[in-house]
C-alpha cells in the first residue's frame, strides 16, 4: 500500500473516537490540539478522570453506551481503538461504505488513512510513515528527529510568521519577498536563536530586512532569544 501524505484542517468537522483506552486518550487530546469542530466519544467502561479536562470543553461530547451505526452520521473522521474484532471490523466497512476518512488503531489492513508518528515544534510539524509496516522504526525515526530539531525551529517559524505580513505590507515583488524570506531562512538566524544570542539574531534582521522593517527588529525577536 502506498499512502498519499496529506495534513487534514479538522475545523468544522465532526469527530469520533470509539475506546478511550490508554491509546483512544491520546488520539482524542491529537484530535483536541488540532482544532477539531467537535469530538464525539463513546466508550462503554466510561470515562477516565484524567479525561475530565478534556470533557469539559464544549466541543467534546461523551457516551458510555455501545457503538451504533447512527454514531457515524455527520461525521468526517473517526478513530476506533476498540479490542473488538467485530466492532472494528463493523466500523471499519460502514465508513467504506459513507465515504468516511476512518483508522482503526494499529490494524492499518481495516484504515482508510493512518496516522504517522510526529515530531512538532511550534508549528512544524514533521510526519513519519512506513506504511504501516513498522511503527517501531517510525517511533525511532521519530526520537532522532526530536533530538535533531529543537525550540528554535519553532522561534524560527514563530519569526517569519510575524515578519511574512510585514514584507508583503511593503508591495515588493514576489521575486523581492522569495528572495528576503530564503535569505532568512538560510542564515545563521536558526543558530543564534538556538544560542540565544540577541544581538547577532538582530544582525542578521537587519541585513536582510528591507530598510522600513528595521524598526520592527524588536518586536519580530520579542520572546524568541
Amino acid at each position: 500500500m502506498r499512502y498519499y501524505p496529506i495534513f487534514v484542517n479538522l475545523e468544522n468537522k465532526g469527530c469520533l473516537v470509539v475506546g478511550a483506552g490508554e491509546v483512544g486518550k491520546r488520539k482524542i487530546q491529537s484530535l483536541v490540539d488540532s482544532g477539531a469542530g467537535s469530538v464525539t466519544i463513546i466508550d462503554t467502561r466510561g470515562a477516565d478522570p484524567e479525561m475530565t479536562p478534556i470533557l469539559a470543553l464544549p466541543n467534546v461530547d461523551f457516551h458510555c453506551r455501545e457503538f451504533v451505526d447512527d454514531d457515524l452520521d455527520g461525521k468526517f473522521l473517526v478513530i476506533a481503538c476498540t479490542s473488538s474484532e467485530e466492532v472494528n471490523w463493523r466500523i471499519s466497512n460502514l465508513c467504506r461504505d459513507r465515504g468516511i476518512l476512518c483508522n482503526i488503531v494499529d490494524q492499518p489492513e481495516k484504515c482508510s488513512f493512518i496516522v504517522p508518528a510526529t515530531v512538532k515544534r511550534g508549528d512544524l510539524t514533521v510526519a513519519i510513515s512506513t506504511a504501516g509496516r513498522s511503527p517501531a522504526m517510525a517511533k525511532r525515526i521519530r526520537k532522532e528527529l526530536q533530538e535533531n530539531f529543537g525550540d528554535e525551529y519553532a522561534n524560527l517559524l514563530t519569526a517569519m510568521g510575524r515578519i511574512r505580513p510585514l514584507m508583503l505590507g511593503l508591495g515588493l515583488t514576489t521575486a523581492d519577498n522569495t528572495a528576503v524570506f530564503r535569505s532568512l531562512v538560510n542564515s545563521a538566524l536558526l543558530d543564534a536563536m538556538k544560542n540565544r544570542d540577541l544581538d547577532a539574531a538582530a544582525q542578521i534582521l537587519k541585513e536582510s530586512l528591507p530598510d522600513p522593517l528595521h524598526d520592527n527588529i524588536p518586536e519580530l525577536l520579542d520572546g524568541l532569544v
